[in-house]
């Protein structure tokens, strides 16, 4: 990944995470900002898949597609037993 203009961010972690960080850096040639972009790019590709997840399930519970509990819990316990 190459990045030659983007956004600035200052991040305050602690000191600890900081020193992994420079470890890391220095262990995989690469600079502390490129593995603090792939960390955040992929920590946020995570959230926003789950927050999708919700608001579908939220969606589709909204328009009544649920199954009742005790037929989701007959299905799970079918899983358990495989």
């Amino acid at each position: 990944m190459l990045m030659t203009k983007g956004a600035l961010l200052s991040v305050r972690m602690p000191e600890s995470l900081a020193e992994r960080l420079e470890l890391l850096a220095k262990a995989t040639d690469r600079s502390k900002s490129y593995l603090a972009t792939i960390a955040i790019e992929e920590f946020v590709a995570v959230q926003e898949w789950q927050v999708h997840a919700i608001k579908e399930g939220i969606a589709e519970a909204q328009a009544g597609k649920v199954v009742a509990h005790d037929k989701a819990m007959e299905e799970l316990k079918k899983w358990g037993n495989r």
